[in-house]
């Protein structure tokens, strides 16, 4: 009997490891396919005019050299982009996260008349497509003197965001409503009760939020395309693209990677350091969905 309940568990546990080095091995081949474009990016980078130009293109620089870096800002001033980028990243990041909130707090946890019919809208305004917006937007920036200019894209973040509002309003509703009926008991108003009991119990969803707003301003391209015309106000992405468009040989390669590597770095710090709240987003968005 011992022998035959040795054996099942000896094919329980061959079975076990077949698959997890099956699992393990096209979980490496992902890797390494998602992983390689970018290294890639990065060697061509460090490579000379002469050696990104060459036939067959060799993996590996001979000489590894930082002069595309050297002319990525000489050449384009990308120090500009950069500063005009982190103006939007800092608005994207302080406002938008903390005014949804605000906004989900009443619909989640306060008495509101027509709440429901306000829910609507919200929800309705996020099934209209950007392009439909997009024009009448351009009309009344333009209007206002303010096309450009980094403030289209800096005044909306003052009033949140309907998806993120949504968002909120799904993880508040988990929040229990006894605590703010003690707190109002004891004197609190609304706001005491958002700050000191609402905000310190949605750090998760608050920090997944905040996240996004930074990845979505840094890598964003069609919005600061639509206003920004203008050299001294473009965002790095943008330089990036006159770059690209700019350079007439391979020759210049090198530096249209060497601006690339430059874009994704805090991407990568921000993945790598911030990478449990993408999961917490995750989970959360399953959870309440």
């Amino acid at each position: 009997m011992r022998e035959i309940v040795r054996q099942k568990q000896r094919k329980t546990s061959l079975s076990s490891t077949g698959t997890k080095i099956i699992i393990y091995t096209i979980l490496g081949l992902a890797a390494v396919t998602t992983i390689f474009p970018y290294l890639w990016m990065v060697l061509a980078s460090l490579k000379t005019g002469i050696e990104i130009s060459t036939y067959p293109e060799q993996i590996f620089p001979k000489n590894p050299s930082f002069t595309a870096y050297r002319r990525a800002f000489e050449e384009l001033n990308l120090w500009v982009g950069i500063k005009n980028t982190l103006v939007l990243v800092v608005f994207a990041v302080l406002f938008p996260p903390v005014v949804s909130a605000m906004g989900a707090f009443s619909f989640a946890k306060l008495v509101l008349p027509a709440k429901r019919v306000l829910l609507l809208v919200l929800l309705s305004s996020m099934m209209v497509p950007y392009a439909a917006l997009m024009l009448p937007q351009y009309q009344i920036w333009q209007s206002l003197g303010f096309v450009g200019t980094l403030w289209p894209l800096i005044i909306p973040n003052f009033f949140g965001g309907a998806l993120m509002t949504f968002f909120f309003i799904q993880y508040m509703q988990g929040v229990p409503t006894d605590l703010f009926e003690a707190a109002k008991i004891d004197g609190a108003g609304y706001l005491n009760q958002f700050f000191a009991i609402m905000l310190p119990l949605v750090k998760p969803a608050l920090s997944a939020q905040i996240v996004f707003a930074f990845v979505g301003t840094w890598n964003d391209y069609f919005i600061p395309s639509i206003y920004l015309n203008k050299t001294e106000v473009k965002t790095l992405q943008l330089q990036l693209l006159s770059l690209q468009q700019q350079q007439n040989n391979l020759m210049d390669m090198n530096m249209v990677m060497a601006g690339s590597v430059i874009s994704s770095i805090p991407m990568l710090i921000v993945f790598t350091t911030c990478q449990k709240f993408f999961v917490e987003s995750l989970a959360i968005s399953g959870i309440k969905g």
